[in-house]
């Protein structure tokens, strides 16, 4: 083993996928791409938004079964575990995740494309239930969204090995459990909220009151200090003092431990290091930005040399078509 290459966000890229996997030396064998000194690790959100989401879930959950490839958890698995999870009666509702017009925009895509296909898709449900919400090799950490060492502690007595099971599921649509905590911290990271009647109308369509804050500040004073999403913020709200309760919502990974993999946060252009032990993988693919991977190979300190990204284009034609890839 040389090392690791971890893989950001896919949302359903899964012939931009192909493409990438190739690039970093990856070929099928059995219809499993495989590596001769090297695994891949996947940072979640392989479903939801893209033209090829049974592909992009066929690579990886090939990958995985046959020791090829990890993968953590991400929000959009989670969700559409919820969706499609009947609620128990005391919550008064149908689904743990409510189908709302919202949800279901969300959770479109990915249901058109299994509806001819619903043993594949019950299979692919069963298959993110053994799913980890995050891995730690000693040498160096994965989770979607955002690390938080007490949270993660208090899971692993609960779910070993980070792996949910049906009660912790259904738990985690009541605000006030430790389920619900974990799921929304790991998968989702931090949500500061806005001003009453302060909106962000996101270039993806939705309407939001919250904004996306790292976890990396060792001192933050601002908005502006931990604000980490493609979206500014309305008006001079980065000057905005953070408030003892919202400085108080950040957990901080600091510059000495571990080297630290996510993806989830929609980061545009060059990949770059936000800081020297933490890298974010999510560079918009499905948005046709780049499908990003890091080669990790045993470095404590990372290094922007070692990202290898391939782009989406917009023009049909262009986009990548490996006619190896036969999966259906």
């Amino acid at each position: 083993m040389e090392g690791y290459d971890l893989i950001g966000d896919v949302h359903g890229c899964g012939a931009t996928l192909a493409a990438l996997l190739e690039k970093l030396g990856y070929h099928q064998r059995g219809g499993v791409y495989r590596h001769p000194r090297r695994k891949a690790i996947f940072l979640g959100d392989l479903i939801d938004r893209g033209p090829r989401i049974r592909l992009a879930v066929t690579i990886v959950r090939r990958m995985v079964e046959e020791g090829e490839a990890h993968m953590v958890m991400g929000n959009h698995e989670y969700n559409a575990l919820a969706y499609c999870h009947p609620a128990p009666r005391q919550l008064g509702r149908e689904w743990l995740r409510e189908h709302s017009p919202r949800h279901n925009r969300i959770i479109k895509e990915t249901l058109d494309q299994y509806r001819d296909h619903p043993a594949e898709w019950d299979e692919t449900l069963a298959w993110f239930m053994e799913i980890p919400l995050y891995l730690d090799f000693d040498a160096f950490r994965v989770v979607h969204a955002c690390w938080d060492q007490e949270l993660i502690d208090a899971l692993e007595r609960e779910c070993p090995r980070g792996i949910i099971d049906e009660p912790f599921l259904c738990q985690s649509v009541e605000s006030d459990t430790l389920a619900y905590r974990v799921l929304d911290r790991l998968t989702r990271g931090v949500h500061l909220p806005l001003p009453p009647g302060v909106e962000i109308h996101s270039g993806d369509g939705f309407t939001r009151r919250s904004f996306r804050a790292h976890f990396w500040a060792r001192e933050p004073h601002t908005w502006g200090d931990v604000i980490f999403q493609p979206d500014n913020l309305p008006d001079d709200l980065e000057a905005r003092e953070l408030a003892a309760n919202e400085r108080a919502r950040l957990p901080h990974y600091g510059l000495d431990q571990p080297p630290l993999f996510i993806g989830h946060y929609w980061c545009e252009g060059i990949p770059a290091l936000p800081t020297a032990n933490i890298a974010c993988l999510d560079y918009s693919a499905v948005k046709f930005g780049r499908l990003v991977a890091y080669r990790w190979s045993g470095e404590r300190r990372l290094d922007a040399n070692h990202f290898v990204w391939v782009r989406v284009p917009q023009e049909e034609a262009a986009r990548p078509r490996p006619w190896e890839i036969d999966f259906d």
